[in-house]
């Protein structure tokens, strides 16, 4: 740390690694063209490298080219982070990561509840599939979809949705209303491409005491937002989590057909670096927003 120099000489060095002279990056600086000079100067003499080759024009050594970004990189994050925390006005920012359906479709509609509970909280809400490291860049805890088996971190079990199927009334009318499971069979079902975490129709009609050989398949997409979006517009019967269709449910712009409901296989779960749970800020987040699955999973 003895090597880094005062501020006004880094900032000496980012200004002239975008002049073509002493002057000109004095003029930017409002100070005289020596006092440039002499700050690069000691610059070089500190670290034991040149920065410039000095002529007609500035220009950069192999040295000051490599250092040049990571000197404008440091400002450019002051100067975000100054920024970030004047908005803040004394709140405590909470960065949260989900998953973007989740996100989008049971936690937005939440969080301005918090804000009137808890306003010092500022909540950054960050959305990936992917899982994340926790490191001092990433979000501070998470919302994640799984089995619950995060051994090297502090996890709470939220909540688990169930499985059913949902169509928009429209299509209902234009098709009549299934009087038994078997008949979905002659509906043009949605179904989502992908892994274990997808709600799949085989394990519905099984649950609902259907054998299944094959199915009316619709459409396959790659996102749940996508395929409640299909169902909202009529192209088909929907099997949702019930998590994702509050809202539509409540409205009605989707209808829940037959009470068979199948317990997902996964479930969301409260997660966050061991050791920090019980920071204040944490803690807030942390019981609110299991007092809000605990609500959730009373209504599914």
């Amino acid at each position: 740390m003895r090597d880094l120099p005062p501020t006004a000489t880094l900032r000496a060095f980012e200004v002239a690694t975008r002049h073509a002279t002493f002057t000109s990056a004095a003029e930017e600086l409002h100070v005289t063209q020596s006092a440039v000079s002499h700050q690069l100067r000691h610059l070089e003499e500190l670290w034991g490298v040149q920065l410039f080759q000095r002529g007609k024009s500035l220009t950069l050594t192999p040295a000051g080219t490599v250092l040049a970004p990571v000197v404008r990189e440091f400002f450019m994050k002051l100067e975000a982070t100054l920024a970030d925390l004047r908005e803040q006005k004394g709140r405590v920012r909470l960065k949260v990561s989900t998953t973007y359906s989740f996100a989008l479709k049971w936690l937005l509609p939440r969080l301005p509840e918090l804000a009137r509970q808890h306003p010092e909280i500022l909540v950054t809400l960050e959305t990936t599939d992917a899982a994340i490291n926790f490191t001092p860049a990433e979000p501070d805890v998470a919302i994640r979809f799984g089995t619950g088996n995060y051994p090297s971190l502090h996890s709470e079990f939220l909540f688990r949705e169930q499985i059913f199927p949902v169509a928009n009334p429209p299509l209902l009318e234009r098709l009549g209303m299934p009087r038994k499971p078997a008949d979905l069979l002659h509906y043009p079902l949605l179904t989502r491409a992908g892994a274990d975490m997808v709600p799949k129709w085989d394990l519905w009609f099984q649950q609902a005491g259907v054998a299944v050989s094959a199915f009316r398949e619709s459409v396959r997409f790659a996102d749940t937002n996508m395929t409640i979006e299909a169902a909202l517009l009529g192209q088909g019967v929907a099997l949702a989590r019930s998590g994702h269709v509050e809202n539509e449910l409540a409205d009605g712009s989707l209808v829940k057909l037959f009470k068979i409901a199948l317990p997902s296989p996964l479930a969301y779960y409260f997660v966050c670096p061991k050791g920090i749970e019980a920071q204040p800020h944490v803690a807030i987040f942390r019981e609110w927003v299991m007092a809000e699955s605990i609500k959730a999973g009373e209504s599914y």
